[in-house]
């Protein structure tokens, strides 16, 4: 694995890859449109024969919800290739705590997922065993009160949560509060640390798309907007990634982190990964 330079861009790299790991808000689209290139590019490595995957740390759609969003951009997707929190959470949740009952502070997306993999899902204080927090925008103090009393006055449950993000991304520069938002009232008010996170950069997160792909991470690229959840995450498996600046992060970001965490590539636009196939 390489990494960029103090105050560098580093060039596309010069060879392909079996398989690419995708970002999508702020390096496939934003809002309902595809970012410059981002057609090129998939159908042109679709063409190659090589694996594409895309990964997001929404919450707020299902698998299915993305692969017809795809679809309708273009980007005709099957559903197994689509890995977000809605999959991974259920995965943690039969992993570690398979008859827990759950309080889900999230979108409906989510809890019928946790509903369809038959995990119970409660709003009874007394009774719940794991409290979830996420992207959810009808949080209100309902919702935190339930989460404080299984935290604090009861003292049984465990906090986990879907993504670590603080905003998610929309058009025109706008954004809306994340995971974060939810995750710091809750840990504010029973000063209870949340212990888990399936979302970018957990390694949960990169496990599930390398299953999904039947690849080993030195084979893939990770290509992603975000130093902190899409770039952290393969620094922290030791995988090739790209950082696009189409996103929130900045070359000049990218240059002031340890060359052990810097992505291998920054790239202006994501068709620059073209480059080994068209000889550019």
């Amino acid at each position: 694995m390489t990494s960029t330079a103090p105050g560098q861009l580093a060039p596309a790299p010069l060879r392909a890859y079996g398989g690419y790991l995708f970002d999508l808000d702020g390096t496939i689209y934003l809002g309902d449109s595809l970012l410059p290139g981002a057609y090129e590019l998939v159908t042109g490595l679709r063409r190659s024969g090589r694996e594409t995957l895309f990964l997001s740390n929404n919450p707020t759609r299902d698998p299915q919800m993305y692969a017809d969003k795809l679809t309708r951009l273009g980007l005709p997707t099957p559903v197994d290739r689509i890995v977000n929190p809605v999959v991974t959470m259920v995965a943690w949740l039969r992993a570690e705590a398979p008859d827990a009952a759950v309080f889900v502070i999230g979108e409906e997306p989510l809890i019928r997922a946790i509903r369809a993999a038959g995990i119970r899902t409660s709003e009874d204080p007394r009774e719940i065993d794991v409290v979830i927090a996420s992207y959810d925008r009808s949080f209100d103090y309902r919702k935190l009160q339930i989460a404080f009393d299984a935290l604090w006055q009861y003292r049984r449950a465990r906090l986990v949560a879907t993504n670590p993000d603080a905003y998610c991304p929309m058009p025109e520069g706008r954004g809306e509060p994340d995971a974060a938002a939810v995750i710091a009232a809750i840990e504010a008010s029973t000063g209870i640390r949340c212990e888990a996170n399936v979302g970018k950069p957990a390694p949960v997160m990169l496990r599930t798309a390398l299953d999904v792909l039947g690849l080993p991470g030195p084979e893939c690229l990770m290509v992603g907007d975000r130093l902190h959840t899409d770039i952290a995450m393969a620094a922290d498996a030791g995988i090739d990634s790209a950082l696009v600046l189409t996103g929130e992060s900045t070359a000049e970001m990218a240059a002031q982190l340890p060359p052990e965490r810097r992505p291998t590539f920054v790239l202006p636009r994501i068709d620059a990964l073209l480059s080994p196939f068209t000889g550019a």
